[in-house]
């Protein structure tokens, strides 16, 4: 499934990056005239981990987003009102939307296997500029061990299919509040796994993106089965493009610590 790119891909550096402020460790996104300014920060690296470089994406993007449900568009009208799908309007550029419901990186989904194996059936030729790796609260009644094992072996997998593709790591979002003790751990430890890889990691459960105060209205808790809604759905959007945006001007110093590049 593939939402339609606009334009012939380029892979010129993207040069216009709004301006981005940084405050207390939350990164406000400026972004494009299109967007809504939607204040999310993806999650600072932390002990072992390797500070990631400044994302690099062409003017109209190709971006695989592959995951769970959330990623497929359930409870969306219709499953391409999915947030992978609306993403695509938000950056300007064409998403290839690869979602299983159900599946994890260690359960098998209803429609196909654990994400280990779907990532071994990608085809190459999607030749996107950026993945996006998605979930999974579905392994949250899976055994801590051999999680990590699963979760490099994915990635191992992917990053031999893509080589010189960047890959930022989109967290489990909490389908009910609180947060169960299981999906803080699956964030926790994809967090650490991403550092360590010097992959940007997006938190929506550190970044507080479903609330009590928002809950239902982002979540569908009786027809949907606690999935995000169609206004859920774009929500996610709109902050997952926020914490892209951001990624594009952050800048590492020679100590290592991060940094904005100005505005151009």
């Amino acid at each position: 499934m593939t939402s339609r790119r606009r334009r012939p891909r380029l892979r010129s550096v993207l040069l216009g990056v709004a301006a981005i402020a940084v405050v207390g460790g939350v990164v406000v996104g400026a972004w494009r005239p299109w967007m809504p300014v939607v204040e999310t920060a993806p999650i600072a690296a932390a002990g072992d981990a390797v500070v990631p470089a400044a994302l690099i994406l062409p003017e109209h993007p190709r971006v695989l987003v592959f995951g769970d449900s959330w990623t497929y568009g359930s409870a969306a009208s219709v499953p391409t009102l999915g947030y992978a799908y609306v993403l695509a309007d938000l950056i300007d550029g064409e998403t290839v939307v690869r979602g299983v419901r159900g599946s994890g990186y260690l359960k098998p989904g209803l429609d196909g296997p654990a994400f280990g194996e779907r990532i071994s059936a990608l085809d190459a030729s999607i030749d996107p500029d950026l993945v996006i790796i998605q979930g999974s609260i579905n392994d949250r009644r899976e055994p801590a061990a051999g999680y990590a094992d699963a979760v490099n072996a994915a990635w191992d997998d992917l990053t031999a299919l893509y080589p010189e593709v960047p890959i930022v790591v989109l967290g489990p979002a909490p389908h009910e509040l609180p947060v169960a003790a299981a999906t803080a751990r699956i964030d926790r430890d994809l967090q650490a796994l991403a550092g360590a890889r010097g992959w940007w990691y997006i938190s929506p459960v550190q970044e507080d993106w479903i609330t009590e105060a928002n809950y239902l209205q982002l979540i569908d808790v009786e027809v949907g089965r606690k999935h995000p809604s169609t206004e859920g759905h774009r929500y996610l959007a709109e902050h997952v493009a926020a914490a892209l945006q951001a990624m594009q001007g952050a800048g590492v110093t020679e100590a290592g610590e991060t940094e904005l590049e100005p505005a151009r």
